[in-house]
């Protein structure tokens, strides 16, 4: 039986839903909760994968929330304290009320950072508190096309497990104007430091917290497994240079959901190394969960594969995605030179509003880590579903441009619905080099993706056994502190 799309919605119900997905998380997310016990002191509750026998506040360690004091050193000395519980229960750090700059600083194991709701750290400017560390191994250099190292982030972990960065919605505000005009002007010496990275880690969760104005990417799970991303805000102006929202990075087991994203960049970038680097560090990204997440990125995607996937990407599942006034819904970036492949992607229960392109791949991208690609190295593009999907004001259905010689392959589209702009390109579909079926999709798909009939708007089924991460579990944890 065909399922008929939700009805795309109004102007109002858009600003409805931006309002409520800005004011709260929706379902899947343990409500938080905190209330005043006595005049000098609070108690609070938060959910998390692991709760802590041991807590302090940055308070303890010399920290001054007033907005210009350095708490580099105290976040410090308070971590490093803090791991002598890690055998014992664990430990959490809690950053009270205030405005907290600060330069980078490490996590370490069985540990957690907790923001007050009145917490906001500031990123300094001064360069010298943000160590210059070597360039990521599937990489190769740095990211920014700088020949050198690159700053360490904000919030820096490697080699840790079980990690929590959550918080009352308290803000972490990256400053990132500065090094943006440094970028846009080819003044940079080092790669753009990240909000937040993790890297060769396990059982990480980071949720609940409102990320502004990071200097690039703002959240990036990199070599590590069991990932879990819930209910974070991250707002950047929309031309903002490489403000990704969330980028798993040859992770295994990642699960983001309940997130809002505004966006200079893609909202979400699923990656896995960059041409020959990539594919010498052979490590996917697979088994990752993208669920309820609202987007905006005028310029960019909502969800991106690539353009960096030479160590591959497999098994993707995305549903239950808004999409407002984006470049493209989901989009597929690859390269000759890249190696790799994208396979087994199922997207399913996306609305689209104001779009460039609904779906967008190509094997064209380009931009190399150096001029030592392989230019044999082709990458897989196949078994990629799209299904259950409605879009208003589109400028093109699609654009899909696969590699002459190497087509990518097994691409289904069903009961997908997408009403053109009054300015729409006069051609819907533009498809070159590839190759499906489709059934119950208007306007009509090109030849390439074969018509199967109304009877089959069943095909692209969405895998219904659930991946480990699913049943990875929070529990509430507690805070109690009579003075700050």
């Amino acid at each position: 039986m065909r399922r008929t799309p939700k009805n795309t919605p109004s102007s109002e119900m858009v600003m409805a839903v931006v309002f409520v997905v800005l004011l709260a998380t929706t379902k899947g997310v343990e409500s938080r909760k905190a209330r005043r016990e006595n005049a000098g002191g609070e108690y609070f509750e938060y959910c998390a994968i692991s709760c802590r026998a041991k807590s302090a506040s940055l308070t303890d360690y010399g920290g001054v929330g007033d907005g210009t004091t350095s708490n580099t050193k105290a976040f410090q000395e308070a971590i490093t304290h803090l791991s002598q519980y890690k055998s014992e229960g664990g430990s959490q750090l809690v950053v009270p009320p205030g405005k907290w700059l600060t330069g980078s600083f490490n996590l370490t194991s069985h540990f957690t950072l907790y923001l007050h709701k009145d917490a906001v750290l500031l990123a300094s400017q001064d360069e010298s508190e943000w160590p210059v560390i070597e360039p990521l191994p599937s990489y190769g250099r740095g990211r920014d096309n700088t020949d050198g190292g690159r700053f360490i982030s904000l919030i820096f972990g490697t080699n840790l497990t079980d990690v929590v960065i959550t918080g009352d919605n308290g803000t972490i505000d990256g400053q990132g104007e500065v090094r943006w005009q440094k970028f846009k002007k080819g003044q940079l010496n080092y790669t753009r430091p990240y909000l937040i990275e993790i890297m060769y880690s396990e059982n990480i969760q980071i949720s609940n917290l409102t990320l502004v104005n990071s200097p690039s990417w703002n959240v990036h799970p990199i070599y590590s497994s069991n990932v879990l991303v819930q209910g974070i805000t991250i707002l950047a102006p929309v031309t903002s240079p490489n403000t990704d929202g969330i980028n798993p990075d040859s992770c295994t087991n990642t699960r983001i959901e309940d997130c809002y994203i505004v966006s200079g960049d893609d909202c979400i970038a699923v990656k896995s190394g960059w041409d020959e680097y990539g594919i010498a560090f052979g490590m996917p990204t697979k088994q990752l969960v993208i669920r309820r997440l609202t987007c905006i990125s005028p310029f960019s995607a909502v969800i991106a594969l690539g353009s960096e996937m030479s160590g591959g990407i497999q098994d993707v599942r995305a549903e239950d995605i808004f999409a407002i006034d984006s470049e493209s819904g989901v989009r597929i970036k690859t390269a000759v030179g890249r190696g790799g492949f994208v396979k087994d992607i199922y997207v399913r229960g996306m609305t689209m509003k104001t779009m460039k392109w609904a779906f967008w791949m190509t094997g064209n991208y380009g931009s190399h880590a150096d001029n030592g690609y392989d230019p044999n190295a082709l990458p897989v593009i196949q078994n990629i579903n799209y299904h259950d999907m409605v879009a208003e004001n589109v400028t093109m259905a699609a654009k899909l441009e696969g590699i002459p010689g190497d087509p990518f392959t097994g691409i289904c589209i069903s009961n997908v619905t997408i009403t053109l702009a009054k300015k729409a390109k006069k051609l819907p579909w533009n498809c070159t080099d590839i190759a499906g079926i489709s059934s119950g999709v208007v306007p009509q798909p090109c030849e390439a993706l074969a018509d199967q009939g109304p009877g089959n708007v069943t095909a692209c089924n969405f895998p219904e056994e659930s991946l480990p991460i699913d049943n990875v579990q929070v529990q509430v944890c507690s805070y109690r502190r009579e003075h700050w």
